[in-house]
């Protein structure tokens, strides 16, 4: 039976802006229809008219129908009781749909309030009931305000106020996009276990392919505000129609697939680009206004080492806070460490003087995970890209040649450079980004999550150029991320970073083919896989809660509270995660020694004993 049934949604704003052209597609109950997309092809607009929270400019046409009743027309007060009650929606960014000045509670309990007529005292324990089908600790999140809770936490608050009433349809509005791939796939769970108790239909919305692969039944792919392909899910992903749902598959990152890096070099006998040996990077924690106290320590870094030799690339990998960024900072300050020791084409950071560190910083540049915040909005982009030329004296008769080359080089047509920023694509402002940090022609390139913010397509092109300027130009890159099928498209070597720690470290062939670190194993195994057969029969094991406050990291193993293996240890074997903190350790002595663990129990050393 079809609970919303949608014929001809058109969706304009003023002045002659169509947002969506006539889509039409139906939901039965219990189904999850999985709506993919671009950056700007419609899917949120469409959400947002299915559940008439669009602004007043906006002119909708066409019939939704939920329950064979029509929703458009109806006036806000009208929507408003059917909000909430029939019809719930759980939007992508958490934090900015719950109110910051109420408990979650107190949140929950108010949607129950509002459309059961339920007593206060009900109405709280249903909300902590709900919390616990989420699987978050009840009692004490419902106590919690949004700003205290991690982005999964606050993902999990709002699915539970979303199925507080046990709506007939459930809009997801990319619920998964911000958060870690761990949390991501817990999330997903719990996603399916809303469906299971409430018997929604789920429209699912997303333009992570791997995601909807593993959770949708149907699947309808939208470009430029139409639906250009609907099918089963099985079919859109193994025969599409459209050349567009063919190139949108295919520019999906898959473990396992060819990487786009030219031909591995042996690391031995090429120069020490960056070396990074026992960097530590403690935040002191104070409490009071006036008569401040010292009441603890958050280890951001807390004692790694790694090197990065010419031409080559090392991603840092690991959930939301274990350190990537703060790692990343660090090195580009190009000073003296609180303890440890970096060094930058053989300059040990600590030592260098005023000149000598600006004459460095040609060599060390960076690339932001947002474009548009990175680049100054008031300059246009012919500027921007002059403005590092300008700073360490180019002569300003080579400037303007100069700013050509670049826009030539990363893909960029004469007329970009006369935009402002907000003229500009997100491909097109990170290709300004990756333009402007070439300027100089640095040899080592640090990038923060670089296509994180970006559509697939053209997270592709991105990564592809970035390949290709490594090869001509002979650069060696830092590249932090936390999608590890990006990481294997385009890096030699993978640190695996968790609480400040390297966990695992060596080239990605080996790191992926047998990761011997239950934390690295569990990182693959939530990514999920754009096959439907395959990501709905594969086994993985998924790690459940969050990691623990870095105010306060636990004795022994810091990882061991969330390890799947520490749980099947005997207690003489448990004792020894339990008090020794584990060093790094290369996994098999004199075979390849370039791959380290630092785990007390590695899990290729239990393969090998089987």
């Amino acid at each position: 039976m079809n609970v919303l049934r949608v014929a001809d949604l058109t969706v304009r704003y003023a002045p002659d802006v169509h947002a969506v052209r006539d889509v039409s597609f139906t939901v039965g109950a219990g189904e999850v229809l999985g709506i993919v997309g671009e950056s700007g092809s419609g899917k949120t607009a469409l959400a947002l008219a299915l559940i008439g929270l669009l602004p007043e400019s906006a002119r909708v046409a066409g019939s939704v129908r939920l329950r064979g009743e029509e929703l458009l027309g109806r006036s806000d007060a009208e929507l408003s009781r059917i909000r909430g009650d029939d019809l719930s929606m759980i939007f992508q960014d958490p934090l900015s749909a719950l109110t910051p000045v109420r408990t979650v509670g107190d949140q929950i309990a108010e949607t129950v309030l509002v459309h059961s007529g339920a007593t206060r005292s009900a109405a709280r324990a249903r909300a902590v009931d709900l919390l616990g089908l989420v699987g978050v600790p009840a009692a004490r999140v419902a106590r919690a305000y949004p700003h205290e809770l991690s982005g999964g936490m606050r993902q999990r608050v709002m699915i539970a106020m979303a199925i507080a009433n046990e709506p007939a349809v459930l809009i997801a509005d990319e619920p998964t996009t911000a958060l870690d791939v761990t949390v991501q796939a817990q999330v997903l769970d719990v996603l399916r276990a809303a469906k299971e108790a409430t018997g929604a239909a789920i429209v699912l919305i997303s333009h992570d392919m791997g995601v909807v692969a593993g959770f949708a039944d149907r699947v309808m792919v939208m470009h430029a505000g139409r639906a250009v392909e609907q099918g089963p899910v099985e079919q859109i992903y193994r025969r599409p129609v459209t050349p567009y749902a063919a190139a949108l598959l295919r520019s999906v990152p898959r473990i396992g697939e060819p990487s786009v890096r030219g031909a591995v070099v042996e690391r031995s006998g090429r120069p020490v680009v960056l070396e990074v040996e026992g960097l530590v990077r403690h935040h002191p924690l104070y409490k009071g206004p006036l008569l401040r106290r010292r009441i603890g320590t958050v280890r951001a870094v807390d004692g790694i080492s790694f090197d990065i030799r010419e031409g080559e690339t090392l991603a840092l990998v690991g959930e939301s806070g274990c350190g990537k960024t703060t790692t990343l900072m660090e090195i580009l300050r190009l000073s003296r460490p609180q303890s440890g020791r970096i060094a930058v084409l053989g300059h040990d950071t600590a030592a260098l003087g005023t000149s000598r560190r600006k004459a460095l910083r040609r060599d060390v540049q960076v690339v932001f995970q947002d474009p548009y915040s990175s680049l100054d909005p008031r300059m246009r982009v012919a500027a921007i890209l002059a403005e590092p030329l300008t700073t360490h004296g180019v002569p300003s008769s080579q400037i303007g040649g100069r700013v050509d080359e670049l826009m030539e080089l990363v893909g960029l047509a004469p007329e970009h450079a006369q935009r402002f920023p907000h003229g500009l694509s997100g491909g097109e402002a990170q290709r300004v980004g990756i333009a402007r940090a070439l300027a100089l022609e640095p040899r080592l390139l640090l990038l923060d999550e670089p296509v994180a913010a970006l559509d697939m397509s053209v997270q592709a092109d991105v990564l592809a150029l970035l390949e290709k300027l490594r090869e001509r130009l002979g650069m060696a890159y830092l590249f932090v991320a936390h999608d590890l099928a990006v990481v294997h498209r385009i890096a030699d070597r993978v640190a695996v970073m968790y609480m400040g720690r390297i966990m695992e470290i060596g080239s990605v062939a080996d790191v992926y083919a047998a990761p011997a670190h239950p934390y690295t194993r569990a990182l693959l195994d939530a990514v999920p896989i754009p096959d439907p057969t395959l990501e709905r029969r594969r086994t993985r094991v998924l790690l459940r809660g969050e990691p623990p406050d870095p105010a306060s990291s636990p004795t022994g193993c810091r990882f061991r509270g969330r390890c799947p293996r520490y749980a099947t240890l005997a207690a003489v074997d448990g004792r020894l995660c339990e008090e020794h903190d584990p060093a790094s350790r290369p996994l098999r002595s004199g075979d390849n020694a370039d791959q380290t663990v630092a785990c007390h129990h590695p899990l290729v050393e239990a393969k090998a004993r089987l």
